[in-house]
């Protein structure tokens, strides 16, 4: 993308940043990708699970059986029981709800910050610039678990603090990466061009700099969502993450390690959709980067916009 934009003023220019990431012709370009393919298809397949989770599961996932505890799998426990008795299979499922709601709200609060800060920071003055960064370095010099488990004991530890936690502690990296895309699109001729008619600062900010900035931006949120669900499951299983009976797959490998010698499938299959959670969207999030590097990208024959 490259030119003066059209004119209509910022809402015209996110508007064209959206057609620009979700046109057919980016549908084209991800299906000839076998990452992204694979990792959409993954990441979807679990937000199904956890989105049906009330439906598909054959138990409710705080529902003990005292006659049941540690059972093997059955027709009523398709994947057995923990020490509890409660069911495998309905609390994995519920668990998906927990940390795939945890691993893309977080995406929220990282750019509900990171974007303006980056944005202001690299369009600002130099000063301007210098306080942001300053302040981003120190939130980035502190230890994300440090920090996530202060903002937890101060809100407490309901899912909706935890996302809020963890995208407090993750936001650094998206203001960085905005910033430094601002700083070199700003000195381009269109933004120069832009400034020379007498656009407002903001008009330029969302019409021109925001919207060429998008691609790394995405590539980047698609990437921290496998680092927010980690930081949830690792937060679950030392025993401070999502409250109990609140189902977590972090909290589940952790119940899981203490029969591990009595069943060690129980901390096998919270670590395996874990696994497959964080697979996927890596996949994806690979895949969306080669597709948008344009030495790996090749244009189709056609515009489809």
């Amino acid at each position: 993308m490259s030119g003066l934009q059209p004119a209509g003023g910022p809402a015209a220019g996110l508007k064209d940043a959206f057609f620009t990431v979700f046109r057919l012709q980016w549908l084209r370009w991800l299906c000839t990708s076998r990452m992204a393919v694979c990792g959409g298809i993954l990441a979807v397949l679990l937000a199904v699970a956890g989105l049906t989770a009330s439906v598909a599961s054959p138990h409710a996932p705080e529902r003990q059986d005292y006659d049941a505890i540690l059972a093997s799998p059955s027709a009523d426990h398709p994947l057995g029981t923990d020490r509890l008795g409660r069911d495998t299979l309905s609390r994995l499922l519920y668990g998906a709800r927990t940390s795939l709601s945890v691993g893309v709200l977080v995406q929220v609060v990282v750019l509900a910050i990171g974007l303006p800060v980056g944005l202001i920071a690299g369009f600002g003055s130099p000063r301007v610039d210098n306080l942001l960064m300053r302040g981003v370095d120190m939130v980035y010099a502190f230890p994300d678990l440090l920090l996530i488990i202060l903002l937890r004991s101060i809100f407490g530890g309901s899912v909706f603090t935890m996302f809020l936690a963890i995208g407090l502690a993750s936001w650094p990296t998206i203001a960085r990466l905005v910033r430094s895309q601002t700083l070199s699109i700003k000195e381009r001729e269109y933004i120069l061009a832009a400034q020379s008619i007498g656009c407002r600062p903001v008009r330029i900010v969302l019409t021109h700099l925001a919207p060429n900035a998008v691609g790394p931006v995405i590539v980047a949120v698609i990437f921290l969502i496998p680092r927010a669900i980690f930081a949830e499951a690792s937060l679950s299983y030392i025993g401070i993450g999502v409250n109990p009976p609140t189902p977590s797959w972090g909290s589940m490998a952790q119940e899981g390690y203490g029969v591990i010698s009595v069943a060690f499938e129980q901390a096998l299959y919270p670590v395996l959709a874990i696994m497959l959670a964080m697979l996927a969207f890596t996949l994806l999030g690979e895949g969306l980067r080669c597709l948008l590097d344009p030495k790996n990208r090749r244009r189709p024959a056609r515009d489809f916009r």
